[in-house]
């Protein structure tokens, strides 16, 4: 039987709307930095302003040594003068997802012997990504759906991994950016002024020892988290009993095949 193209076009119409599928919620819309935005200003840099960005600093405030919160505040600042330095990145980047995955990246380091966020049998960066997470989900409002909690999971679990957080979404990229300047100096919108000014307000004077510290620490109680990974030669290097033999990816592999 032949059907004309009127009844064809008529019950294709009818068919599509008898299909009912799930719902799918919109996606929550990001916070530009290319629109005026609710911001404070710290150490002369315009940073966002938002209960959950307010929120994200007294928490790693209250899981964080001194060094270490300041260490994360530099992040956020850094990372916020890439953003603005770059018309794409202002046009593109979530700042709000940018200002809690740095405040919150080294939420991992506590070392506090009660610490409800580090554990023995994950890295630090992923103890920090789900101690985020749990904080996205206790304190963030409807805004803060899957999508823009997953990247602050991502942002935070990857900021080491730079050769792969780089080639991620914006937002995670830019957070290991922000990070890396502390250690590896200044990028594309960080110059000699703006670095120093940050640092005279924010000390970083003390970053290169809580590093130290915190890295042997971790290699101490976790070891088996830190083979194969950047903390490897802190354990090398200034534990006695920690060894690498047996323990690397290479020997898994040699062994198995």
């Amino acid at each position: 039987m032949l059907f004309s193209k009127n009844v064809c076009l008529l019950l294709a119409s009818a068919a599509s709307a008898a299909f009912v599928g799930p719902a799918i919620s919109p996606r929550a819309a990001p916070v530009l930095s290319n629109v005026p935005y609710p911001n404070t200003t710290i150490a002369g840099v315009t940073v966002i302003d938002t209960p959950i960005v307010r929120l994200a600093r007294e928490y790693a405030r209250n899981h964080s040594s001194d060094a270490v919160f300041k260490h994360q505040m530099r992040a956020w600042l850094f990372g916020s003068l890439i953003v603005a330095a770059n018309e794409t990145l202002k046009n593109s980047v979530d700042i709000e997802i940018q200002a809690v995955g740095a405040l919150l990246h080294d939420l991992g380091w506590d070392m506090a012997p009660d610490s409800p966020i580090t554990t023995l049998d994950h890295r630090f960066e992923v103890d920090g990504a789900i101690a985020a997470r749990k904080f996205l989900e206790q304190y963030g409002d409807e805004s803060w759906d899957a999508r823009r909690t997953q990247l602050v999971w991502d942002a935070i679990a990857l900021h080491t991994t730079r050769t792969i957080a780089y080639y991620k979404e914006l937002e995670v990229g830019v957070v290991s950016m922000g990070i890396s300047v502390d250690y590896d100096g200044l990028r594309t919108g960080i110059n000699n002024e703006t670095f120093s000014r940050i640092t005279t307000e924010i000390s970083n004077a003390d970053l290169k020892k809580a590093t130290n510290d915190t890295f042997t620490w971790i290699c101490a109680i976790k070891p088996s988290q830190t083979y194969d990974n950047q903390l490897q030669p802190w354990g090398q290097r200034y534990l006695a009993n920690y060894s690498t033999e047996g323990n690397l990816r290479i020997d898994t592999i040699f062994k198995n095949l």
